[in-house]
């Protein structure tokens, strides 16, 4: 026996900092805070000594990393690896000497019949760069009987294809990572939580702390929306969002295991915590951030008036900036007495413009064309009239790009350039949702750039006016940074019952996306990825086969769900109308429509063929089994529960099980919000407004036909009372609703779907912030009228 198998478990009160190659991230920091005197459940830790040795003396080790020294952008490749790693540790049996150690060490926690969470405690996670949080298993309510096979699977979990895949992108050696299992007496927690010593993007010193009745597992996994509390340190007063609590997980007391349950209606909306233990925590969080001499991310529970702390991690999230920031106002006024200032629209303003944007210099330049202003922003450059693709290739870092209309195939150059300007299209068009996702500022339907502008020709684009003005108004320090200026400002998050979203077009997106804050991502345009192949499905997969195309799709998705894990990303399937494919390559075999928006496309198209739909079914099963669970799937353009039903047997057909999933559908006609009762019935967790295509569907209004689209109105009363009666249908059955159009950036819009008791809004990139005030504002609006 070696000397780590002599050692194979450690006790948290032997363990320090310093053990973290032999305990894990988890387990340092629990033997830490337990020898700093804190209040730290008894337990612990099986070392990663212990797992190393186990492969090593079984002879498993040397197959076990040659399995996973696979090419990780090949799904199924990377499922194989995972599988066969993960059925070498599990076949695999205990040596009797440590199977005895293990089993003996657990019987002096405790009554030595304790209840206990087994935590995998990897040797690469919680590091601050690469936070590993959440790769690896946890079980709670473990016994005797089944202690054994916990520990064997948490080693396992190092191996899932989620945990292989994001190691690699990371740059960690698999062979280099250990593993440890923390073995830890359960908390019976009566409420539970998080806590941030600092806030976890900006770095202010304002503590966070989140809420909720039962284990802290609900909260962790994102399963209930927490009450938020934001609390200033020097006086203790606190921020109070109270959420509506309808779950909470706790233990089965006659099975032992942990079960979700609802939450007692008279606790639903009352506060979780009061000021006692606000302060208790709060000092818990000084003691803890002095301790480590860092802001630390806590897991906390409470039993009986007694507050134990149940892990802690450093912030690996607040930005490097942000230190030197601590003072945001007062930056932002030195910054403005010589450049532009943001006001939270991603519009850049001067600091005595009066809340127009632009400059002076910009304002004085002759208006050469205009349009309208799609997003926000000003920048100047070398104007490149695109009229073909292959003009692509001339648009360098920081050119303006002209075209007649943009195409999902020219993200690449959309990118690099600083602007971009079109001849056609709305606020609604593919310049104007993408070149608002990039953070590029643009402006679109001005009807004759390509004809008056030269290329090369010099020009100051003004993004919230919609002007193009002769010559460089703009110097390039003086232009936006498109992720930190959807950065959240403010030092503390708006917390909202109503959870607020984001929209995300394109994968490349996603950085920006992430960085507003966001709940989750509202909709996700599978779309956009299949059009960006420049290829109909059906050509790309004879030319490439099916599961290169397959492979496309999860990894779009992947882009965008490791960016917001573990936060919802709900992703639409295919909706481009024939117009949009027939540019394709292998398109020319695509119908001739008059109108495409009432044609071919949608789910309709999906049922017609299912063989291609099932690509896109098998691309969402390769992510479940490689570990997103935080993907939702929402089908659009459905008009009844007849086309539910089919969707829901072509799910089953391709191994998706729907009662474990969440998946929903888009309400964007009349005849799918008059028959919401009806799907409601069908399973659905979801159902989600896409205003664009309800409104001109109820209004008969193209909104892309400059003669009548002053008349498209998401507010007009007969859109509303369709979208009111859909929520009031769905909250009698227990489906959330949510929008994801346009017309969720709109604060008319927000006040009356908040009135209405939307679950969700899912807002463009930079409306983010706009929307979480607003909602903060109407909900609390609503509080108050409760109770005069």
């Amino acid at each position: 026996m070696t000397t780590e198998i002599q050692m194979a478990v450690l006790w948290l009160d032997e363990i320090d900092a310093g053990d973290l190659e032999r305990v894990g991230g988890k387990g340092a920091s629990l033997g830490e805070l337990t020898g700093a005197g804190l209040p730290v459940p008894s337990g612990f830790v099986v070392t990663a000594g212990t797992y190393r040795s186990f492969i090593e003396e079984a002879g498993i080790d040397e197959e076990l990393f040659a399995a996973v020294d696979v090419d990780v952008d090949d799904s199924s490749a990377l499922a194989e690896a995972a599988n066969r790693a993960q059925e070498l540790i599990l076949e695999t049996p205990f040596p009797d000497d440590l199977r005895e150690e293990i089993l003996a060490s657990y019987r002096e926690v405790g009554d030595g019949e304790a209840f206990v969470a087994v935590r995998s405690s990897a040797t690469a996670e919680d590091l601050p760069d690469a936070s590993f949080a959440g790769q690896q298993e946890t079980f709670l309510n473990v016994t005797e009987a089944d202690l054994l096979d916990r520990v064997r699977e948490c080693w396992a979990s190092l191996f899932t294809q989620r945990a292989i895949y994001y190691r690699q992108e990371q740059g960690f050696d698999h062979s280099a990572v250990n593993i440890a299992v923390v073995v830890q007496q359960m908390v019976d927690a009566e409420k539970s939580g998080v806590m941030f010593t600092s806030h976890p993007s900006t770095g202010d010193p304002t503590m966070i702390i989140e809420a909720a009745w039962g284990l802290g597992e609900a909260v962790v996994s994102g399963a209930v929306s927490p009450d938020n509390y934001a609390v200033t340190r020097d006086d203790r007063s606190a921020d109070v969002t109270v959420a509506e609590k309808k779950v909470m997980h706790v233990k089965d007391e006659e099975t032992g295991e942990t079960v979700e349950r609802p939450v007692p209606d008279e606790k639903q909306t009352a506060r979780v915590i009061g000021d006692e233990e606000i302060d208790a925590l709060v000092d818990l969080g000084e003691r803890v951030e002095d301790h480590y001499g860092e802001p630390q991310d806590v897991e906390w529970a409470i039993v009986e008036g007694d507050v134990y702390m149940l892990q802690s991690r450093p912030i690996t999230t607040i930005d490097d900036s942000s230190g030197e920031a601590a003072d945001p106002i007062e930056d932002t006024v030195d910054a403005a007495e010589a450049k532009g200032v943001t006001d939270g629209s991603g519009g850049v303003q001067t600091a005595d413009s009066g809340g127009n944007a632009g400059t002076d210099t910009a304002e004085a330049g002759e208006v050469v064309v205009d349009g309208l202003g799609s997003s926000p922003g000003t920048v100047s450059g070398a104007a490149r009239i695109v009229t073909k693709l292959d003009d692509l290739d001339k648009v360098k870092e920081g050119d303006v790009i002209v075209t007649e209309m943009t195409m999902p195939d020219m993200v690449p150059a959309m990118k690099r350039a600083s602007g971009i300007i079109t001849d056609e299209g709305g606020m609604t068009s593919h310049a104007a949702i993408v070149s608002r996702e990039l953070g590029v500022p643009a402006v679109v339907g001005t009807t004759n750039a390509t004809s008056i502008l030269e290329d090369g020709q010099v020009v100051t684009l003004d993004g919230d006016k919609g002007q193009v003005l002769e010559g460089q108004n703009v110097e390039p320090e003086e232009e936006t940074e498109p992720v930190e200026e959807v950065r959240p400002q403010s030092p503390v998050k708006p917390m909202t019952a109503t959870e607020v979203k984001v929209n995300v077009s394109i994968p490349e997106a996603a950085e920006r996306a992430a960085a507003t804050g966001a709940d989750g991502v509202g909709l996700l345009r599978m779309e956009h990825m299949i059009l960006s192949l420049n290829q109909t499905p059906a050509k790309f997969i004879a030319e490439n086969g099916e599961d290169a195309y397959i492979n496309e799709l999860v990894q779009g998705i992947r882009h965008v769900a490791d960016e917001f894990y573990p936060r919802p990303v709900r992703t639409r399937t295919l909706d481009a109308p024939t117009d949009e494919f027939r540019q394709l390559e292998g398109g020319e075999d695509e119908p001739q429509e008059h109108n495409p928006m009432l044609g071919y496309r949608g789910i309709r198209r999906s049922l017609d063929r299912p063989d291609v739909f099932a690509h896109e079914l098998e691309a969402f099963r390769r992510l479940y089994e490689m570990g997103y669970d935080n993907v939702e799937m929402m089908f659009p353009l459905v008009n009844d529960a007849e086309d539910v039903y089919r969707v829901k047997q072509l799910m089953q057909e391709a191994g998706i099980d729907p009662d474990k999933r969440k998946w929903g559908v888009m309400i964007e006609t009349p005849a799918a919000a008059l028959s919401v009762e009806e799907m409601a019935e069908t399973g659905i967790d979801f159902a989600s407004f896409g205003t664009n295509d309800l409104t001109q569907y109820t209004l008969a209004v193209d909104r892309n036909n400059e003669h009548v689209a002053d008349r498209f109105d998401e507010l007009h009363p007969s859109v509303l009372r369709l979208i009111g009666d859909v929520i009031e249908t769905c909250r009698e059955h227990d489906v959330a609703t949510s929008i994801c159009g346009q017309a969720g950036s709109k604060p008319e819009m927000v006040q009356f779907l908040v009135n209405e008791g939307v679950s969700s809004i899912s807002a463009n990139i930079d409306a983010v912030r706009d929307v979480q005030h607003e909602v903060k504002r109407v909900e609390q609006k609503l509080l108050l009228e409760s109770v005069r």
